[in-house]
């Protein structure tokens, strides 16, 4: 049986031991709002102690599973004063997407339209999910002055070759023929099996320059890249000791970090001037400061990185299946 209104920003269905939730916010592409991220994490605690709950289904309404967090609401906010309320929706994210990874029910996230930013982090670390011929993955962040957080150092680290710090840096999009090619959408495997035409990777494939993103993007620093993009020259030298340890609560809790450094402003205002240009203004002309890689000095990346207070810290809720589900997604 169905329950809800109209106006709910999330939809309930019922029916027997399944669960459906449809992320309702179609005008905002399905924008996570407050409101919306308290509900579904409200939901998968219940669903969590429910014994007829057997599986979660997650979908969108509309054209987008979920286009990520409601930036142009933080930006406004932040214009009325509300400097604390970026850090709140960032807190309460990053929250929802610890409680998907470590769900101990079965979960599937129908990915089809656009999935983007929040929307990547809440569906991904799920147990399954399935990409339709329309999904479009991006983790756009970048191009606000922000960077890709719900997760993605653990998941992006975790994908093949250097695609993932390709996915991170560019914020370039993923048809849904790549996604599957690095399973991003993890039912595809099981799907190829049974299925007489594999999806065709379209001409302008990241996937058909996996040589050269591997050579540029396996570069340890972002000057090196460019360097490296500009010249396509082959590199050996990879480090990726430090992607390999990292749980599923540590990334959070750093992205969480940095997430908070950026909205406080004390080095760089570029997230206000990103959504100013892109969001706001929308002349795509944003004025970053530092201007260029070469004014950025250790001590600034230092302090994104540096702990916060210590009641600053995100606090995730204790789950005794962390290591059963969110150490071995990828």
């Amino acid at each position: 049986m169905a329950s809800f209104q109209l106006d709910d920003q999330v939809l309930i269905q019922e029916t027997l031991f399944v669960r459906i939730l449809t992320l309702n916010r179609p005008r905002q592409l399905n924008a996570h709002s407050l409101e919306m991220l308290s509900r579904l994490s409200q939901l998968f605690l219940a669903y969590e102690d429910d014994a007829n709950a057997k599986l979660i289904i997650l979908k969108g309404k509309g054209r987008a599973f979920c286009a990520g967090g409601d930036v142009a609401t933080v930006h406004r906010r932040f214009l009325e004063g509300n400097l604390k309320f970026g850090e709140k929706i960032g807190e309460k994210l990053l929250t929802l997407t610890y409680l998907v990874a470590t769900c101990s029910k079965p979960q599937v996230s129908i990915l089809n339209g656009i999935v983007m930013g929040g929307g990547v982090g809440i569906s991904v670390h799920g147990k399954f999910s399935v990409a339709t011929e329309n999904s479009i993955f991006a983790m756009p962040e970048n191009s606000l002055g922000l960077f890709p957080d719900v997760g993605s150092s653990y998941f992006l680290s975790r994908l093949p070759g250097f695609f993932g710090e390709y996915l991170g840096l560019t914020g370039a999009r993923a048809a849904s023929a790549t996604s599957s090619s690095f399973d991003l959408a993890f039912i595809s495997a099981i799907i190829d099996e049974h299925s007489l035409q594999q999806p065709a990777l379209k001409e302008k494939s990241a996937l058909h320059k996996m040589d050269v993103i591997d050579k540029c993007f396996s570069r340890p620093t972002v000057e090196d890249i460019l360097s490296a993009l500009e010249k396509e020259v082959t590199t050996t030298d990879a480090n990726k000791a430090e992607k390999e340890v990292q749980a599923m609560d540590e990334c959070l809790a750093r992205e969480y970090r940095i997430s908070c450094r950026v909205m406080r402003g004390q080095i760089s205002k570029d997230f206000r001037e990103g959504c100013r240009a892109i969001l706001w203004d929308k002349d795509n002309k944003p004025k970053w400061k530092p201007s260029s890689l070469e004014l950025i000095s250790e001590h600034m990346v230092d302090h994104y990185f540096s702990r916060l207070d210590g009641d600053e810290e995100l606090k995730l809720p204790q789950r005794c299946n962390l290591n059963v589900f969110a150490n071995a997604k990828l």
